[in-house]
């Protein structure tokens, strides 16, 4: 099995690593949210970025993200904007999500990004490729919370997250 090393932690090898998510809905809140998780002992905090209610000002999204990576800065940070048709909190576009996660990776804040393996094939080749390029780790995901699909359909899709060049490919799925 192929390793990730985020900062000093190695994903892929030895216990669990245990992922903590913050959904703040604004800075105020991300801001003591991120303060209380402190002192909590986990690996990786995750940002659920759909919770965050000013998506249209990036300024506003990165001070957040700023605020996170210097409340935590040890803490590998992985940025997640889930999509609605994902389960998550709001719906955007193609285009403002992969701008979104292009603002992440320039920022230089973030330790990882989770890219949605059925945004479209370009798009997700082109942001991973973006995020290699600028040190950022892809955790490629898909997420179906109506049913399962076949074991057939499941290793499909994690074997083109394998060929879209993923770090970490990840399915959620309901019975």
């Amino acid at each position: 099995m192929k390793t990730v090393t985020v900062k000093d932690l190695v994903i892929g090898a030895g216990a669990p690593k245990i992922i903590v998510s913050l959904m703040a809905k604004d800075i105020a809140r991300v801001k003591s949210e991120a303060l209380a998780y402190r002192e909590a002992d986990f690996d990786i905090l995750e940002w659920r970025v759909d919770h965050f209610a000013d998506l249209s000002n990036v300024e506003s999204v990165m001070a957040a993200a700023k605020i996170l990576r210097e409340t935590m800065p040890e803490k590998p940070l992985l940025f997640t904007f889930r999509s609605a048709k994902e389960g998550g909190e709001q719906a955007i576009s193609t285009e403002a999500y992969i701008a979104l996660n292009r603002a992440a990776i320039d920022s230089g804040l973030v330790d990882m990004i989770d890219l949605e393996l059925f945004t479209g094939d370009d798009q997700v080749k082109e942001t991973v490729a973006y995020a290699h390029a600028h040190d950022v780790k892809v955790v490629m995901s898909n997420h179906d919370f109506h049913k399962t699909p076949e074991a057939e359909e499941i290793i499909a899709r994690l074997r083109k997250m394998q060929s879209f060049d993923a770090d970490i490919p990840k399915i959620a799925l309901m019975p």
